[in-house]
């Protein structure tokens, strides 16, 4: 599949602001799976100061500075990228999911050290009892790891309601499990805790997913949001993607932008202003199926 990304996002401020400095994470990464074809960043105003610059988990990272009075920025990223579904994987074929806490304790290959630093809490993700205990009846002794995961996955969608008003952004994961309400950021970060919290390595995955319109209606340009899942680490396979939104494994319609160890790894644009006073915020995305 081959999708054209738009994500505007638009900040109006009640009195001028003298500076503005943030960083961006919009471009799509490269992955096995996915090619990033064309990329392209326009700020309003222009920046005085612009560069690029890949961040410690490998996203490319845009820096800008606004130095000049404007009492609105309006930052728009148009990529184009190709995807692809990536192979089947037997669930039950993966190894038993102590093995792979084992082989991550030890982290004597090189690709295990690497995902070892994904087993611990992180800021906006916590691992403690609450998380194990949600996480247990799916890993029973000797399952294997992809096979309870998947099943947690499927309980995290059945047990948990989407509410879009139900959170906001820093909404800890305590919480979630109490209110059992969310959205794709909060069920990502609940599985990352129940993972994490047996000892496994799993990461959060930021980006965007091609959405269909009900039958008869047609598709609203804008209408689609940044999206997140996670991504699990099984040894002898490498790393394998969840969506508990969905209940589902992604595949080609899913566009990966970025990974980190939480939503505060990933956050697509985040920054300081100074002056403005209040301001109105509007972010507007739109992926489109190209032909």
């Amino acid at each position: 599949m081959r999708y054209r990304i738009v994500h505007k996002t638009a900040y109006s401020y009640s009195e001028p602001a003298s500076l503005s400095q943030n960083e961006l994470i919009l471009y799509p990464r490269e992955t096995a799976h996915q090619q990033l074809l064309q990329n392209h960043l326009a700020v309003v105003p222009e920046p005085q100061y612009r560069r690029s610059r890949p961040d410690y988990f490998g996203n490319l990272a845009q820096v800008f500075m606004v130095q000049q009075p404007h009492d609105s920025l309006t930052i728009t990223a148009t990529s184009m990228v190709e995807t692809a579904t990536p192979p089947a994987v037997a669930p039950e074929a993966t190894l038993a999911w102590e093995t792979a806490v084992q082989r991550l304790s030890a982290h004597q290959l090189p690709e295990e050290l690497e995902a070892f630093q994904f087993v611990f809490a992180s800021p906006l993700v916590t691992v403690g009892t609450d998380a194990r205990t949600y996480a247990a009846p799916s890993f029973p002794p000797g399952v294997a790891l992809l096979s309870g995961a998947i099943d947690l996955m499927r309980r995290v969608h059945s047990d948990f309601t989407y509410d879009e008003t139900a959170t906001s952004v820093d909404t800890p994961v305590d919480q979630v499990f109490e209110n059992r309400k969310g959205v794709c950021q909060d069920f990502a970060h609940l599985t990352l805790s129940c993972l994490r919290s047996l000892g496994l390595a799993a990461r959060y995955v930021s980006g965007y997913l091609e959405t269909s319109p009900p039958p008869g209606k047609p598709r609203l340009i804008g209408a689609d949001a940044s999206h997140a899942w996670i991504s699990l680490y099984v040894p002898e396979l490498g790393w394998v993607d969840m969506d508990p939104t969905n209940n589902l494994i992604p595949g080609q319609r899913h566009v990966t932008l970025a990974w980190g160890r939480d939503y505060g790894d990933v956050t697509p644009v985040k920054g300081v202003v100074m002056g403005g006073r209040t301001h109105a915020l509007s972010v507007k995305v739109d992926v489109s199926a190209q032909t």
